[in-house]
């Protein structure tokens, strides 16, 4: 599998060892491991985060949190999912029977998928990250296609129809009007995650997530190459796109009842509760992909591999920290604060930075003064700001003047 496309359509040879010769049961059977590893540690990570964010949480607020269930509480999470799979599974008699059972997948489905494309090990420090399996070369990952990146983008858009297909399905207003308000929040700020993966891209100049860890060194993040502002802007979409606080609004209790999950009970409800919090771990490790290197770090240990492994994560568990702090720390936004976050402040600001990380590049290919560019490209961002400013400001003015828009 050919894992080097670059931005401009000009094919680079980087491939998945694994794959170099003919494919026979071997390679089958170490790929049908991979895979199965995968899902097996994704699962097991989601019931640690679910006790790591309630024990996390429980300390900030000075409580107990989950000390029952096994040492420290840590089967907790397991008992809640013994009970919910032997709870009834009710179907809402007015519900679309087939899509109201098909919605949970398809929120859960494509964190599975999104995490396949993730490097999360690999001697990156003095080779290309491949590693040594029963005699064969692979990459820690499951896969590698050349468009990893599209792929994340595509999984993060089908997540939207889970959503919104629940709320359709269960034949209530309340799931419909939170799902609707759902998909527009996470439709809204999908804009500027793509913005600010597009300042990634065009650094890297390739879409395969493998290789975009490969051309970033032990300390020469593109955390550091893009400016760091590519990197806030996507925590802070990615945040919203995950309908973590403060950005819940799809499960506004005081305002929607449960929001679009409402009719669901048993199995059902506990996918979209394992999809909120696998989904959380997988963005979290794209994050660390894209902008913290993966799993490049100094080796300290005798095998590269496991100090990779090591490396990704302390990085992972740094940002899922992170989403537990913001959790216990911000309240709720209300719904027009966060469309105007998303579509007044993060579209623009992600946009003109890419184009003045562009201006640097074209300034450098031309043999142009790089300072000068990126001083005159802030300064055109700077002015097109005041007039964005200055036009919502008189939009607001008149709608104050005359809120019901010249209707009587």
């Amino acid at each position: 599998m050919m894992a080097g496309l670059s931005v401009l359509g000009v094919e680079e040879p980087f491939y998945d060892p694994l794959y170099h010769s003919e494919v026979g049961l071997a390679e089958v059977l170490i790929t049908l491991l991979k895979v199965g590893v995968a899902f097996a540690v994704l699962l097991v990570a989601v019931m640690l985060m679910i006790w790591f964010e309630r024990k996390l949480i429980s300390d900030m607020q000075n409580r107990i949190g989950p000390n029952l269930a096994g040492p420290f509480g840590i089967f907790q999470t397991l008992a809640d999912g013994i009970k919910l799979f032997f709870k009834e599974d009710l179907i809402p008699e007015q519900s679309d029977r087939l899509v109201f059972k098909l919605a949970p997948y398809l929120s859960l489905v494509p964190a599975f998928l999104v995490f396949a494309v993730v490097p999360v090990g690999g001697d990156f420090s003095g080779g290309d990250g491949r590693i040594s399996l029963f005699g064969h070369e692979t990459f820690l990952q499951v896969s590698d296609p050349p468009v990893g990146i599209l792929l994340v983008l595509a999984m993060s858009s089908v997540a939207v129809y889970g959503v919104m297909l629940a709320g359709w399905s269960s034949g209530s207003k309340y799931p419909l009007l939170a799902s609707v308000r759902a998909s527009a929040q996470m439709v809204s700020y999908e804009a500027a995650l793509g913005l600010s993966l597009a300042a990634v891209l065009l650094k890297s100049g390739s879409l395969s997530t493998h290789e975009i860890v490969a051309e970033q060194s032990v300390w020469n993040w593109n955390l550091w190459v893009t400016w760091v502002v590519p990197m806030v802007i996507f925590l802070i979409a990615a945040t919203a796109e995950l309908n973590r606080p403060p950005f819940d609004l799809v499960e506004a209790e005081q305002e929607l009842v449960g929001g679009f999950h409402t009719e669901y009970s048993s199995i059902r409800f506990a996918l979209f509760y394992l999809a909120e919090f696998m989904n959380t771990i997988t963005m979290s490790a794209i994050v660390v992909t894209l902008f913290l290197g993966g799993p490049n770090g100094p080796d300290f240990t005798t095998v590269g591999w496991l100090s990779g492994l090591l490396w990704f994560f302390i990085k992972l568990m740094l940002f899922l920290f992170a989403f537990v702090w913001l959790r216990a720390t911000l309240p709720r936004f209300r719904y027009d604060q966060l469309m105007d976050l998303g579509w007044k402040l993060l579209i623009p600001l992600s946009l003109g930075w890419l184009l003045v990380l562009a201006s640097y590049d074209v300034a450098g290919d031309r043999g142009w003064n790089r300072g000068a560019a990126v001083i005159v490209s802030l300064a055109i961002m700077a002015a097109l700001a005041g007039l964005l400013s200055l036009a919502l400001r008189t939009a607001r003015q008149r709608r104050e003047l005359d809120p019901h828009g010249g209707f009587a």
